[in-house]
């Protein structure tokens, strides 16, 4: 068996499952954040009155915080008094950050275990040899009541990277340029299997933007088997109760993909399907008004970095109004003391609270009419970010970075 039939298994208590088998899983930990803690709470209202467990679920507020109006407002107080009562302690509101970044940094993530969000972006925690996917609010208040919920088990694709980046290539142009090659509905239902040498030396953050944009083809779940590096960082968490789960050698895949990385540029996805993905000499030159970093996507502290290496001693265009949001306080912490936040400042651009504001055009970077944003995110469907005729482009960060100095999309490869 393949590393999520393992998993799915064994959650499952049985000795092994197979693709298209409902089963009945066990949960490890279960999320949801300030927009979908209310729909949640209000069907589990109507079918328990206990949480199954309350040290395993973990509430975030990281979607409209601050609130950005009365009705997020009342969602967070709704949700506020819920786990109050429930006695659920696992609780950020105080803007910890995104939720996809919070869970890791607070040691919530383990290999081997079953996690479940009520955010499609949850397939994020593959990245640490975890089975996570994504729900709606209906799936969540069955599993706040009861601790289980049915999967049919995926089949799966195995996704070859190997290959050294070029500068300025990173791990959100290689999800791009798969992106293009299997199609936003391509892997619908899949697990998504990344393996080779690219991935097995990757560092954690470019693992997470993988994995994170693997609901982006369509997949039940993005997954890595554990490197030395994500077993590093597990360990400076001082998190050692959990067991690696790995792929038999002669697991079966429904399909196998191999990517060359050596010659790659940087990869853009255009408007309005993630899909659409060329690379960047194609669309040298388009003219922009906004260009955001952060997101659940790369709003790492190595993207900032990344950012802050092509701003350093630079202007962002007067036509221009970049948004940086550090995708924790942890990030933004370490970001100051790096000197980065300075650079950003200096260069001319917003800095924000960590939040997932900008990416789902909820407020602090909301699109106009026929506007145009280069974005770290992961989507950009039509109205993604504001304006149903604006327009958005999807790059890593130094693309996005350098198209800011210049009121256009660049190459900073090119300087």
């Amino acid at each position: 068996m393949n590393i999520t039939r393992k998993i799915l298994s064994r959650a499952s208590r049985k000795n092994e499952v197979h693709p298209g088998e409902i089963i009945e899983a066990n949960i490890d930990l279960a999320m949801t954040h300030d927009g979908t803690s209310p729909p949640t709470i209000k069907t589990f209202n109507k079918i328990a009155d206990k949480v199954w467990d309350p040290e395993k679920i973990v509430i975030v507020f990281d979607h409209n915080i601050p609130a950005n109006n009365i009705g997020s407002a009342e969602f967070q107080k709704v949700t506020k008094k819920f786990a109050k009562k429930q006695g659920i302690k696992n609780i950020y509101t105080h803007g910890e950050g995104i939720c996809h970044q919070v869970l890791p940094e607070k040691g919530y993530i383990k290999p081997g275990n079953i996690i479940v969000g009520a955010d499609s972006h949850t397939c994020t925690y593959g990245a640490f040899g975890a089975f996570a996917t994504g729900m709606g609010a209906t799936d969540m208040a069955m599993v706040y009541a009861t601790g289980k919920t049915w999967f049919m088990v995926p089949e799966s694709f195995k996704i070859n990277v190997n290959g050294d980046l070029s500068k300025f290539v990173t791990a959100k142009d290689i999800i791009l340029n798969i992106a293009g090659e299997i199609g936003s509905s391509g892997a619908t239902y899949k697990t998504l299997e990344f393996h080779g040498e690219t991935i097995d030396s990757m560092d954690v953050s470019g693992r997470m933007t993988i994995c994170n944009m693997a609901i982006e083809l369509g997949a039940k779940n993005g997954i890595m088997e554990p490197n030395k590096n994500t077993l590093e960082y597990l360990k400076n968490l001082n998190i050692n109760n959990f067991e690696v789960v790995k792929s038999d050698k002669d697991s079966h895949y429904e399909k196998e993909y191999s990517f060359d990385v050596n010659d790659m540029e940087p990869q853009i996805a255009c408007p309005h399907n993630v899909d659409n993905v060329s690379g960047i000499s194609k669309v040298e030159g388009t003219s922009i008004d906004q260009a955001f970093i952060g997101s659940c996507t790369n709003g790492r502290l190595e993207d900032l970095r990344a950012a802050a290496e092509v701003l350093k001693d630079k202007k962002v265009h007067e036509d221009v109004r970049l948004i940086v949001v550090p995708a924790s306080s942890d990030i933004y912490l370490n970001a100051m003391r790096e000197g980065l936040i300075d650079i950003f400042i200096n260069a001319g651009a917003i800095v924000c609270n960590s939040g997932c504001g900008p990416c789902l055009g909820a407020h602090m970077g909301v699109l106009g009419n026929e506007e145009v944003c280069i974005s770290t995110t992961n989507r950009n469907f039509i109205g993604r970010m504001g304006d149903p005729k604006s327009f958005v482009y999807l790059a890593n960060p130094a693309v996005t970075a350098y198209s800011a100095i210049f009121g256009e999309i660049r190459n900073p490869q090119n300087e």
